[in-house]
């Protein structure tokens, strides 16, 4: 049973930081991409952050320079270090993993989709 686990999300205000976490469990922390995703009400879904087991990551261009995606592989635990925060970074995030890997960026795994997917925990920036 593969399960994860978004915790981190809150109100703050606009320049405000934020930090969200994935706890993935079911699976051994190799060979994965595991992507943060986000959906405003109204709005598509899209990608934000991706980390692949090799310590390879990605960015939106909307959050590069604000956001920084790391993992912490002794807990099984990936993170989303949101700073500058806008109010358009509201959204419910998601964290979502795809196993097994081979040859292909954590750009390309996300855009390609993804095996499973967390609950989600919802971030509003507001003033």
């Amino acid at each position: 049973e593969v399960q994860l686990v978004e915790s981190g999300g809150g109100l703050v205000q606009p320049g405000e930081s934020l930090r969200l976490s994935c706890v993935a469990s079911g699976f051994t922390f190799d060979n994965f991409v595991i992507g943060w995703f986000r959906q405003a009400p109204g709005k598509e879904r899209e990608g934000v952050s991706g980390i692949k087991s090799d310590g390879s990551t990605y960015y939106a261009d909307s959050v590069k320079g604000r956001f920084t995606i790391s993992s912490d592989n002794t807990r099984n635990t990936v993170y989303l270090q949101m700073s500058s925060l806008k109010p358009e970074d509201t959204a419910v995030y998601y964290c979502a993993v795809d196993l097994g890997v081979v040859g292909m960026t954590a750009a390309q795994v996300m855009n390609y989709g993804m095996d499973y997917w967390g609950k989600g925990t919802l971030v509003t920036v507001s003033s």
